[in-house]
C-alpha cells in the first residue's frame, strides 16, 4: 500500500514529475492566491464587501478546504476534507481588502493512530474551532468524531463529543462547530433531522453537559460552518446543492446572543439572514470566520472547490456596517 503523502511532499513530487514531462520554463512560482474585487451588495445589506482572494490549488498543494479560522494577527487556518491543514498570513490593504496569502504552511492531519484508515473514512475534516487555551478542535464526518490538537502539525487526541454524534448520516455530519465567547460549544449537524425536514439536531454546552437543540433550515439549505461573534451570538454558513437549479449556492445566517445564552433542551434556533444566496457567487460555501481588525469586525467566507476544475476556491471578506 502506498503511503499517503502530505501536502508539501505531494507538491514536491508533482514538481519533480512536471520537470520530467515539461520543458524548463523560467519565472517566479505562482502565488497561492490572487485578489478579487468587492461584490456589489445592496445599500440595505448589514455587511460591506471588501473583496476576496482566488485560491490557487496547484500552488497550495491541495484543495477541498472546509473549516476556517482567522485570528486577530491575521493568521488563517483551515482544514481540508482530504485530511490536510493549511496555515498562512492573510495580507490586507489599508481598507481591509485581501491582497495575498504569505508564509503558507501545510501538512497532513494526524489522528493519533499508528495505522490510519484509508481514504475519506478517517480523513474527512469538515469543521474547525479554537478553544480559549489555544487548542484546536477538528470535526470529522463519515467516521464522526472530534479531535483536539495543540498544533495542526501535531498529534490529534479524542475530544469529548455529544452522544448523538454517531447517529449522523455518513456524509452529513458535524460541519458546524464553534467555541462561543463564554467557552461553550455550538455544534450543528449537517443532516441529522429532528421532528421534520426543516429541523436539524444540534448541541450547546460543555462536554458532559450538552443541551440538545434544533436548528431550523429552509429551501434546501444546510449548515456547513459556524463561528462565534463577540456579543455571544454566532454566524452560520449555509450551503445548498440543487441538481435542477443547477449547482451550489450559499447564504450567511446569524444566531442572536439571546438565543444561545441559556437555551432549554429542545429549543429551536431560528437564524436571521445576513447574506442571501443571490448575493454570493454560486460556489460550495463551507467556511466562515470572524475576527477584529483596526476597530472593525470582519467576516471571512470560504468555498470548498472539491478539487474539481469547474469549482473555485474563494476567500471573501466583509465588514459589518456601523451598527450592524
Amino acid at each position: 500500500m502506498l503511503k499517503r503523502l502530505d501536502g508539501p511532499r505531494r507538491r514536491d513530487l508533482l514538481t519533480v514529475l512536471g520537470g520530467l514531462l515539461l520543458p524548463a520554463v523560467g519565472g517566479p512560482a505562482e502565488p497561492p492566491a490572487t485578489p478579487l474585487p468587492p461584490l456589489a451588495l445592496p445599500a440595505s445589506s448589514p455587511l460591506v464587501s471588501l473583496g476576496g482572494l482566488l485560491l490557487n490549488r496547484a500552488a497550495i498543494g491541495f484543495g477541498g478546504l472546509s473549516g476556517l479560522h482567522i485570528d486577530a494577527e491575521l493568521t488563517l487556518t483551515s482544514v481540508s476534507d482530504l485530511g490536510y491543514w493549511l496555515q498562512a498570513r492573510l495580507v490586507l490593504d489599508d481598507a481591509g481588502g485581501p491582497r495575498a496569502l504569505e508564509a503558507v504552511r501545510t501538512g497532513g492531519l494526524s489522528d493519533g493512530l499508528v495505522f490510519g484508515l484509508p481514504g475519506k473514512v478517517a480523513n474527512d475534516a469538515e469543521s474547525l474551532a479554537r478553544m480559549p487555551d489555544g487548542t484546536w478542535l477538528v470535526g470529522f464526518e463519515r467516521w464522526h468524531r472530534i479531535r483536539a490538537y495543540d498544533d495542526p502539525a501535531g498529534w490529534g487526541r479524542p475530544a469529548p463529543s455529544p452522544s448523538g454524534l454517531r447517529d449522523m448520516p455518513l456524509n452529513a455530519g458535524l460541519e458546524s462547530l464553534a467555541v462561543l465567547t463564554d467557552g461553550r460549544f455550538l455544534a450543528i449537524s449537517e443532516g441529522l433531522k429532528q421532528d421534520g425536514d426543516d429541523l436539524l439536531r444540534g448541541w450547546v454546552g460543555h462536554p458532559g453537559a450538552w443541551v440538545p437543540i434544533s436548528y431550523r433550515v429552509s429551501h434546501g439549505f444546510v449548515p456547513t460552518d459556524a463561528t462565534p461573534l463577540p456579543d455571544g451570538g454566532a454566524l452560520v454558513m449555509e450551503r445548498r446543492f440543487n441538481i435542477w437549479d443547477p449547482g451550489f449556492s450559499g447564504r450567511l445566517k446569524r444566531l442572536p446572543a439571546a438565543a444561545l445564552a441559556s437555551p432549554r433542551p429542545g429549543a429551536i434556533l431560528e437564524p436571521e439572514t445576513l447574506l442571501e444566496a443571490i448575493e454570493l457567487p454560486r460556489e460550495n460555501w463551507e467556511g466562515v470566520s470572524t475576527f477584529p481588525w483596526r476597530g472593525r469586525q470582519l467576516v471571512a467566507l470560504l468555498t470548498d472547490d472539491n478539487e474539481l476544475f469547474l469549482q473555485k476556491g474563494l476567500l471573501l471578506l466583509f465588514a459589518f456596517r456601523s451598527g450592524g
